[in-house]
């Protein structure tokens, strides 16, 4: 399984976002598209679902070119995607919440493993999901976008507004998912220890363009510190 991304640009009006930005990420690979706020990053993950149209370049997931493609249609393709902000509905149950993930996939009764996943979400799952804390708000919507059995999981700033000891415990659950499901999961992040406890290699965006790339155990970690300080 491959992911690839080819000279991917996303402009709004003549104001080009995301500049020509390719990479691949493989089967069970985590990769983080490490930058600062309002450099592309979230541009990049919405063009990467379908949510924003992109100018030109091409999207391929296991060889089928998925550019073109409405959002649905690349959920169908195997693509799942927590957005930031977590956008988990508030008045709905945690279980309808998760719920909501399974409208277009063949199993209606939420797999088993999900709940094996985050078992704070089986405790709460007669909660509303506007009564959970930010980090199981997170849990939530990592959880709906699971249920979709995805090869793919797009997480744009999972650990935005949560506490350091929930970030290590959402680090610990995606090192997991990616053993269980064997699955492709790419990340948008700003915090430069969560990303080394889960990605294979980091990618620094600015200003629309890839400008580094590191694999994990070759990381200079000030070098990467320096581009996401202002």
């Amino acid at each position: 399984m491959l992911f690839e991304v080819k000279d991917l640009t996303v402009a709004y009006g003549q104001s080009e976002v995301v500049q020509g930005v390719s990479f691949i990420a493989n089967k069970n690979e985590t990769v983080a598209i490490m930058g600062r706020n309002g450099m592309g990053k979230t541009t990049l993950f919405k063009a990467m679902m379908g949510v924003l149209p992109s100018k030109s370049g091409d999207i391929n997931i296991d060889g089928v070119g998925i550019g073109a493609m409405e959002s649905y249609q690349r959920v169908e393709n195997g693509i799942a995607y927590v957005p930031q902000g977590r956008m988990i509905f508030p008045t709905l149950t945690v279980e309808d919440n998760i719920k909501t993930g399974l409208s277009n996939g063949k199993n209606k009764e939420i797999p088993k493993d999900i709940y094996a996943l985050f078992p704070v979400l089986y405790e709460m799952r007669a909660r509303k999901g506007g009564n959970l804390s930010g980090g199981q708000q997170q849990q939530l919507a990592i959880a709906r976008a699971l249920v979709t059995d995805p090869k793919v999981l797009l997480l744009d700033e999972p650990t935005e507004g949560i506490q350091p000891s929930i970030i290590k415990e959402i680090a610990k659950v995606l090192n997991e998912i990616r053993q269980l499901r064997e699955i492709t999961i790419i990340v948008s992040e700003q915090v430069l220890s969560f990303a080394l406890e889960i990605a294979d290699r980091l990618f620094v965006i600015d200003k629309g363009k890839f400008i580094h790339e590191d694999r994990r155990e070759s990381v200079d970690a000030d070098k990467i510190s320096g581009y996401l300080s202002v």
